[in-house]
């Protein structure tokens, strides 16, 4: 578990899946990730993301505000990028947040956890970032965090069509 200001993060438990299942069925959310996600979707995302965490000992973590009420209002974390990408084995950072909870700071400060966990406890040389040319919000993030455009690697995502509006994609580096 990792402790900032107002968030926890921490991995996944099956106890979470139903909210983030109901951030990836929102709309909002799936307009930056070529579409929604339905329950089964969500779910085998959240195997993934529980069976990456049990494997390497990191992962996209549920990201807990840090009140009575303990609610679940995003994930953030770092993992091995997937092969079907094409960046190479490189671990990249990542958010996702209910709308509700964009524009408080929580992505920015629960990156900025995670970038310090990649460098500071598990010593990782490098940790890419990457989103829709589009998204000029998950940009700014990357921007705060100390991440630097990497022009030389943006990419058109291989699992979205030819002709999709979030195709073309930005990738954004640190390093420590």
């Amino acid at each position: 578990m990792i402790d900032t200001d107002r968030l926890t993060l921490r991995p996944a438990v099956d106890a979470d899946r139903d909210a983030i299942a109901a951030m990836n069925a929102h709309p909002r959310v799936g307009e930056w990730l070529g579409g929604v996600r339905d329950r089964a979707e969500s779910d085998a995302f959240v195997d993934r993301v529980m069976a990456h965490e049990a494997e390497h000992g990191f992962g996209f973590w549920a990201v807990v505000e840090r009140r009575p009420e303990a609610r679940v209002v995003g994930m953030t974390g770092i993992w091995w990028t997937p092969p079907e990408v094409g960046l190479g084995r490189v671990v990249e950072i990542g958010w996702r947040f209910l709308p509700e909870a964009w524009g408080q700071g929580y992505a920015t400060e629960a990156a900025k956890a995670a970038l310090a966990h990649g460098f500071e406890t598990l010593g990782l040389p490098e940790i890419i970032a990457f989103t829709a040319r589009t998204n000029l919000a998950s940009q700014s993030v990357m921007r705060r965090i100390g991440m630097s455009h990497d022009a030389a690697r943006d990419f058109d995502h291989p699992s979205l069509a030819e002709d999709h509006p979030l195709r073309p994609h930005v990738v954004y580096v640190a390093r420590p």
